[in-house]
């Protein structure tokens, strides 16, 4: 199999990665929700044999092999082959991992999401939109959606025992743009005319650049009597850090991957205990999750301690849940700092300052790959040593910097001014926006 690397900013799949500063990198989607716990062992022994042994979870719940050359990246797909993990191609159209066993959803999303899969690729539409471009059907319950950035957004709304699906375009279930209330007959349709205005701004065309006067006119959309508009629901819940029970009555532990990495060998170790354990399958969810299925309430706890001794974050209070990190030197060549090892030392001794309110950005270098959008504060690996961004990205011009190996005192010193200056009830993002970037940078900086 011939494998020919991608540009940057295309999505990574398996038979084209991605060019980064540690070799190349592969994103896999499984066409099935999760993968059985013989077939995720074969991956992390390929991922270990042929990458660098490093494995992620995405934010959006991909599983990346990265450290790959042009050679071992056609060997690692002959092994995917060889294992029977079929993955996805064409436009992501993505729902919970639990969708159809999640006991609180509001509607299986599953058949509506495959109707629209069958229906962009009869159209051509795959080969018309840009890479990046991506549908989320969110039936709700406990894996929450709403966090992930999308060009299509259709959520589940219940009324009058009938289910409707919310559409709305180009962002977050907070910042998407509502169109409307869409009957379920009617949501392909209208999905599908939705992608079609996508496709018409070109291959760089997103969501958010259609004008509302290309969206699909309300006349076909299937809205309830009287043509009231119907707010979205939103189903943004918290990612379980923990046991819990689904419909078909099993338990399921979900455990994420701190800065949404592993060892290769640690993940395989995991899923041993788990197969040992009765687990039939394991699946990657957003928020760099791996849920972890076809328990009993007592193996679930005894898999959730093994999972915290190996290094997994087992719990929702956990600060390096608030850290999005780079992989960083010496794993990538990019990088001009250590960021798996600033991020452990800020986690363990400023976990009062990671409050859940932001999320602290470590960068190894100005690419920003673990975070592309504005944080409150990003740390920058360059020339100069550790710069710090106040409310911005990797790229914007640090407003203060610390060498390399102060970068992690730095922190601290912001974590104590944020201590001394805090009010009662405030979250630690409230006052770092109330203190200001020169304020925050000169802490950071003294010393």
């Amino acid at each position: 199999m011939t494998v020919l690397a991608q540009r940057r900013g295309a999505c990574p799949a398996l038979s084209a990665p991605m060019q980064t500063g540690d070799g190349l990198l592969v994103r896999l989607n499984p066409v099935a929700a999760g993968l059985p716990t013989a077939a995720l062992i074969g991956l992390c022994e390929s991922a270990a044999r042929h990458g660098n042994g490093i494995m992620e979870i995405t934010q959006r719940g991909s599983i990346q092999i990265r450290g790959l050359t042009s050679e071992s990246a056609s060997l690692l797909a002959d092994d995917v082959n060889a294992l029977g993990i079929v993955v996805r191609t064409g436009v992501p159209v993505e729902t919970s991992p639990l969708a159809g066993i999640d006991p609180d959803e509001t509607a299986d999303p599953r058949p509506l999401a495959e109707a629209i899969r069958t229906a962009i690729e009869n159209a051509g539409l795959s080969r018309r939109l840009g890479p990046k471009v991506s549908v989320v059907v969110d039936g709700g319950g406990g894996i929450g959606m709403g966090a992930l950035l999308a060009d299509v957004r259709l959520t589940a709304v219940r009324r009058e025992q009938e289910t409707y699906w919310h559409l709305a375009v180009g962002g977050t279930a907070d910042t998407a743009r509502p169109v409307g209330l869409v009957a379920e007959a009617d949501a392909v349709r209208t999905t599908l005319e939705t992608l079609e205005a996508i496709a018409a701004l070109g291959r760089e065309g997103r969501g958010r650049n259609i004008a509302a006067g290309r969206l699909p006119p309300r006349s076909s959309q299937g809205e309830l009597a009287g043509g009231r508009d119907v707010q979205p629901l939103p189903l943004d819940s918290t990612s379980p850090l923990s046991a819990f029970l689904l419909a078909n009555a099993t338990h399921a532990l979900g455990v994420a991957m701190p800065f949404g990495s592993m060892p290769a060998e640690q993940i395989a170790e995991l899923t041993h205990a788990a197969a040992g354990l009765g687990a039939t399958e394991i699946r990657p969810a957003p928020g760099r999750m791996l849920l972890l299925l076809g328990l009993t309430a007592e193996s679930a706890a005894t898999l959730q301690a093994k999972a915290a001794a190996l290094g997994f974050v087992t719990e929702a209070a956990d600060p390096r849940l608030s850290i999005a990190a780079c992989p960083g030197a010496p794993a990538c060549a990019s990088a001009h700092m250590e960021t798996r090892a600033l991020a452990e030392a800020v986690a363990r001794q400023d976990a009062d300052l990671l409050d859940g309110s932001f999320t602290l950005h470590i960068s190894g270098c100005g690419k920003g790959c673990a975070h592309p959008g504005s944080t409150p504060l990003t740390l920058v690996g360059g020339e100069n040593g550790a710069g710090l961004v106040v409310n911005g990205t990797a790229k914007t011009l640090p407003a203060g910097y610390a060498s390399g190996y102060d970068a992690a005192r730095g922190i601290g010193r912001v974590a104590a001014l944020v201590r001394t200056e805090g009010r009662p009830d405030e979250t630690a993002a409230a006052c770092l926006a109330r203190l200001g970037t020169a304020t925050i940078a000169t802490a950071f900086s003294e010393g």
